[in-house]
């Protein structure tokens, strides 16, 4: 990766905090483990947006889709089998997508910063 240019800033509704955190959390790696926390990370990242849609879609549709995107298999049963918490939980996911979608993310990159470690 090129000191002058930042991979980061290709991914699709990036906040300054994930970025900074993203920065931060990489200093200490080399070029190889950056390219491959990159690879890595950019194939487990959530995008806010989506994760909106994905809620949008349990009031029209399945309840708890979001939950099952982000990896939270028990979440997401309880949400498709109550209607999503009698859409109360999923109005709740609806104000804090973004919250959900960073949480996720951040649990991803240190997964992804752990791996590219070991490697090489």
């Amino acid at each position: 990766m090129d000191m002058y240019q930042n991979p980061y800033m290709a991914f699709p509704g990036i906040t300054p905090e994930e970025m900074g955190f993203l920065q931060q959390g990489t200093a200490e790696l080399d070029e190889n483990q950056k390219k491959t926390f990159y690879m890595i990370y950019s194939g487990k990242r959530k995008n806010p947006q989506d994760i909106l849609l994905f809620t949008l879609i349990g009031f029209f549709g399945v309840a708890g889709v979001q939950r099952f995107v982000l990896g939270e298999v028990i979440m997401g049963l309880l949400y498709l089998f109550t209607a999503g918490f009698c859409f109360i939980g999923t109005i709740v996911d609806l104000i804090n997508y973004k919250n959900l979608t960073s949480e996720h993310n951040r649990k991803m990159a240190y997964e992804s910063f752990y791996i590219a470690k070991m490697s090489t």
